[in-house]
């Protein structure tokens, strides 16, 4: 699956959350800038950390497609919109 690095970008209070995530293997990677509102993290990450949420949705996404078919830029919610298991199945992830 490679390597998923994610890296807060903005100040603790701001909505939405903003992610910058690095997606590493075999010596290419991708860059995404990944937005998570407070309501989808309550909603959905079963108690994880922003971060950790973030990751399982890379994880999430990297079963499905390559890195290099991740959107470069956008929201956790619009997951759903492309894979209509996402909601149920992100919130069963460790």
């Amino acid at each position: 699956m490679g390597e998923i690095t994610v890296e807060r970008e903005a100040g603790a209070g701001d909505e939405p959350m903003r992610f910058r995530v690095v997606v590493g293997d075999g010596g290419s990677s991708t860059e995404h800038d990944v937005t998570v509102s407070s309501g989808d993290l309550e909603r959905l990450a079963a108690g994880r950390s922003a971060e950790a949420f973030v990751r399982a949705c890379f994880g999430f996404l990297l079963e499905r497609e390559p890195k290099e078919s991740i959107l470069r830029a956008f929201d956790v919610a619009v997951i759903a919109t492309y894979f209509p298991e996402f909601e149920r199945e992100i919130s069963r992830r460790p």
